[in-house]
């Protein structure tokens, strides 16, 4: 099989010639810079010292280019928006260490000033007049939101401020996306991973706006989750605006990608947390599974496309509710969080829902166990989610920053064994 018929034929749930893999394709699903740095190192793709591209700032990602997908055996890759989550395009590239001392290639807009501190922060659009949006300590991986929300007025909020950053999809936008897919469906064999839904009702990452300047409306992440309970009519009328915005959008963008996308990455919301669900059914059912109907419906009337739901934790018993709202596939597939048991997993969901991860555990296994470890539970991981078709392997989440590469390694080797 070709990358793009694997992948095709384990979402529709059938088993392909070998378990398809993802490194790379969306935000969630990606490596991070430094470990990527020595993962391209290791494999001899770079001479010593080369850097990588940080193509996802705010988590710090590296790029996962043609050349690691083939080395790897990648059957992925992604089609997105133009701009990263602080508002700015990845252009206008720019050498850069990261605090371990790691070369990297940094946006052009990307902040390398540290402050007295040693902290990095990052601004809006990469306008240093507006207040900063994200901050990375000294010594961090990552970039923390800065929330920037003033105290809410009831009588002042207004719905259309937290609807701000949503609008028609430009003309430039469109014609860049077709290229792109076009491109990549005409020159590779990938499977190809949309991410230009704008339909992550609640996604507590855009939630604070770290790519507008002067972000309206509830934009703090405590404010925002008690005005899910406390004011949920107001948040119900920022999702029907976001999702009339998001179904209008992605039928302009489908007039020009076509059935070249295989999946589309609708929502990265999370809804768990370790020990379970943090809310309940009937507020997932009551407040976001109507939005996400809506989208699933349209896909699936208009477009060959599959769905995909992003959500961390314990979610078990908000799965057949994702099914029904119409999602084709879960992500990270949590399985170290409760109720998230793989063999309960295939068991109980595998014939209605496909697992897009769940290759590896990266909060214990991958980052702190040892090789054999490492070894041992992918080759458990595909054993159970693999049959029957129904799989892509990837890590739960993001590889992290502080991850040993003999680690990384050892699960790559592995699942080049099992798959």
């Amino acid at each position: 099989m070709t990358a793009r018929e694997r992948v095709r034929a384990a979402l529709a749930h059938r088993e392909p010639d070998k378990v398809p893999m993802d490194f790379g394709a969306t935000v969630v699903t990606g490596i991070a810079a430094g470990i990527l740095y020595r993962l391209r190192q290791e494999l001899g793709l770079d001479a010593p010292g080369e850097p990588v591209k940080v193509v996802e700032p705010y988590q710090m990602l590296g790029e996962v280019g043609a050349d690691l997908r083939e080395a790897l055996g990648i059957d992925t890759a992604g089609v997105a928006g133009s701009r990263n989550l602080f508002g700015f395009e990845n252009k206008d590239w720019k050498p850069w260490r990261l605090f371990d001392g790691t070369p990297v290639l940094v946006p052009g807009r990307f902040n390398t000033e540290p402050e007295q501190d040693g902290s990095i922060l990052m601004y809006p659009e990469g306008d240093h007049a507006a207040p900063p949006s994200g901050r990375m300590p000294p010594g961090g991986y990552y970039f923390d939101t800065i929330i920037r929300q003033p105290a809410v007025v009831e009588e002042d909020l207004r719905v259309e401020d937290n609807l701000e950053e949503f609008g028609p999809v430009s003309q430039e936008e469109l014609a860049r996306l077709e290229t792109e897919a076009a491109d990549l469906h005409a020159n590779t064999d990938l499977a190809l991973v949309g991410a230009f839904a704008s339909a992550g009702f609640g996604d507590i990452a855009l939630v604070p706006a770290p790519f507008l300047k002067y972000p309206k409306g509830i934009r703090d992440v405590e404010e925002w989750y008690v005005s899910t309970v406390t004011r949920r009519g107001f948040v119900t009328q920022v999702f029907a605006g976001q999702c009339d915005i998001a179904l209008a959008n992605l039928e302009r963008v489908h007039r020009v990608v076509g059935e070249r996308v295989a999946v589309l990455f609708v929502s990265g919301a999370d809804f768990g947390t370790q020990r379970g669900p943090f809310i309940s059914p009937d507020a997932y059912q009551d407040l976001y599974k109507p939005f996400h109907k809506r989208v699933n419906d349209w896909v699936h009337a208009n477009t060959t496309w599959k769905t995909l739901i992003h959500s961390c934790g314990g979610v078990e018993p908000l799965i057949g509710d994702f099914v029904e709202a119409g999602f084709d596939v879960l992500n990270p597939v949590q399985c170290s969080a409760d109720g998230m048991d793989p063999e309960h997993l295939k068991r109980t969901y595998g014939e209605r829902i496909a697992f897009w991860g769940g290759g590896v555990d990266t909060q214990k296994t991958l980052p702190f166990g040892t090789p054999d470890e490492v070894r041992e539970e992918v080759k458990s991981r595909v054993s159970i989610f693999a049959e029957g078709g129904g799989f892509v392997f990837n890590a739960i989440h993001n590889v992290q920053a502080n991850t040993p590469i003999a680690n990384v390694m050892a699960m790559l080797e592995a699942f080049e064994r099992c798959r």
